[in-house]
Formats: C-alpha cells, structure tokens, sequence
C-alpha cells in the first residue's frame, strides 16, 4: 500500500512544486480525482490551471478561462469541499464587498490519491480471499455464483434457468496475486 511518504506520492508532491504544480495536473491520476470531485469534465482543468497560474480571484479565473462566473464559483466550491482548495476572504474598504481570493492545495491531491491506493490495495486483498476460499459454477450467459448459492439453486441458474457449470478460478486467482504483488 502506498503512503504518502513512498516514492510515488513523494514524486506527485515534487511534480507539484514545479511550474506552479501544472506538471502534477498532466497526469491523469490527478485529473481523475479532481473531475470526480467537481463532476465537470470541461470546465474544471482550466478553472485549476489558471488557479496555478497565479489567478487567485473567482473573477479573474472566469475572465481567463471565459467560463461564466456561477460556473466557477461552483467548481471552486466543490474543490473547497474536497479540501482541495481553500480560499481567503477579505473586505474592500471602498465597496464593502468581499473578494475571495483562492488557492490549489496540492498536497491534498497526494493524499488522495494514496487513500485510492490503501482502498484498492484492500479490495484486491478481499477479492483474493473470497476466491482463494470459494468454488464458483457459472452458467453459459455468465452468471456467477459461489458453491452455497449454487447449491441453494440446485446448480440452475435463477436468471437464466440452465443448468450451471464448475468454473476453474486459478486465473483469477493469478491475476489478483500479480496485482496485489504490484501494488506492494
């Protein structure tokens, strides 16, 4: 399982720390994570690259990416929510407006990505147990069911109502062992 002080995480934290963190916004891992936390799949690369880019401003960052302000303010807030970013508000004397002024936080991305690590490091370990412990039968559309749920069946698939097969899993098996092995 990856930490936050293995290599890999250490390599995204250097990444991030050059050019304003954008070397850290090429790779897909990170794009993944920050458009699965903002849901906008268009807007939300452009809204962070100007972020890192030294544009700190809700105002500034829509007239840069020409991505209506409500827009922005909506991306910015749910990277706010994920802890991704945070901003600082402060008061003009003249208007009495508030200007938020906005930051990336790119250690949090670090973070984030080593909880998917634990947790993808945890499902394989499950799914390897489960396997290594199970005998399955399918049925020829593919259902798949383990010996108790056959039995309860009498080996006839619900869905399909044919009769279910023994399914040899040591590929499977296999398979989970390798990842597992590359994952630690």
């Amino acid at each position: 399982m990856l930490k936050l002080n293995d290599p890999e995480i250490q390599e995204l934290l250097k990444l991030s720390k050059q050019e304003g963190g954008t070397q850290m916004l090429k790779d897909p891992n990170v794009q993944e994570i920050l458009i699965d936390v903002t849901k906008d799949h268009d807007n939300s690369i452009p809204i962070i690259q100007c972020l890192l880019n030294g544009k700190s401003t809700d105002e500034e960052i829509a007239e840069e990416t020409e991505i209506r302000l409500n827009i922005v303010r909506r991306i910015l807030y749910k990277l706010y929510d994920a802890g991704v970013a945070s901003y600082k508000r402060s008061k003009d004397p003249e208007t009495q407006w508030y200007t938020y002024s906005w930051k990336f936080e790119e250690d949090k991305i670090a973070e984030i990505i080593s909880e998917k690590f634990e947790k993808f490091s945890e499902e394989i370990h499950q799914s390897l147990e489960y396997e290594e412990e199970n005998m399955f039968f399918v049925c020829p559309n593919g259902c798949r069911y383990n010996f108790e749920e056959a039995s309860e069946r009498n080996f006839i698939c619900p869905d399909c109502n044919t009769n279910l097969e023994f399914q040899d899993n040591s590929s499977i098996i296999t398979e989970l062992k390798e990842l597992k092995e590359r994952m630690s």
